[in-house]
């Protein structure tokens, strides 16, 4: 079995043809799917599409992009939505510096108040991080300091920096179509030496389809030609592959039931 960590099954993409998207990804060996929120106003609907289906769970969270129309003033209201039992992590959160759709100053006091609600409810914290890595890497820092907290770099296109901090602070690495791109070579050289145990696949559908189908719609049962890129890369069988992030996904996400 495999898990998508990480998609986005309320977007519109999918309004159309939903119940075939999670049928596909069955039959595809993709046994769960955590459908990722991105705006606390549109929280209803994550949580809808979770409630529609029996191993579909959702996380709450308010994008980088979006931390200016929606700000924080604390965790509560994330702490507030997370009481739904569908909800297993507390995110997307973070940092984007590449297309500053937020400014900084309050994408930072955004991701310090999902880094509380994630220690607070033991829940672990979904990271987005782009063209923001020191900035990233020094918050992660100085929050673990105040308390532990559990969490994982989403969609990893960063360096060798960024990974070895993650991993020091105890964070798994999620791996996206992205890393099975032509001229990701880099990334699949800092991959490589991302521990087993550490790494998660996702998909970030309905964006970034994997190789062999760049360019096309992305859905969860696509997972499947990351974990085999991956699986090569470390050298060792899908089926191997499929164990052991599936196992690192239960480990880290304790609110997620594995399925029969």
């Amino acid at each position: 079995m495999l898990v998508d960590s990480h998609c986005h099954l309320d977007f519109p993409e999918f309004a159309a043809e939903l119940p075939q998207v999670v049928a596909r990804a069955r039959a595809a060996g993709v046994g769960v799917c955590v459908s990722i929120g991105t705006r606390l106003s549109q929280f209803d609907g994550v949580a809808a599409v979770a409630a529609r289906f029996a191993h579909v769970y959702c996380s709450v969270g308010i994008h980088p992009h979006e931390a200016e129309k929606e700000p924080l003033a604390n965790a509560a209201p994330l702490i507030e939505r997370a009481r739904d039992a569908k909800v297993v992590g507390i995110g997307e959160t973070g940092l984007d510096y590449y297309y500053e759709h937020s400014p900084r100053e309050r994408q930072i006091a955004n991701f310090r108040a999902h880094i509380a609600a994630s220690r607070e409810l033991a829940l672990p914290l979904i990271v987005h991080t782009r063209d923001a890595e020191e900035d990233t890497i020094e918050i992660l820092r100085d929050e673990m300091g105040r308390g532990a907290f559990t969490g994982l770099i989403h969609c990893f296109t960063g360096t060798a920096r960024l990974a070895e901090a993650a991993l020091a602070l105890g964070f798994c690495i999620s791996v996206s179509g992205i890393a099975t791109f032509k001229k990701s070579g880099a990334l699949r050289d800092v991959l490589q030496h991302v521990p087993l145990d550490r790494l998660l696949v996702e998909t970030d559908a309905p964006y970034l389809a994997p190789m062999p189908l760049r360019g096309k719609r992305n859905e969860p049962a696509f997972v499947v030609h990351t974990a085999a890129m991956l699986a090569e890369l470390k050298g060792i069988s899908l089926d191997e592959l499929s164990e052991a992030t599936t196992d690192n996904f239960f480990r880290l996400f304790t609110r997620a039931a594995r399925p029969a």
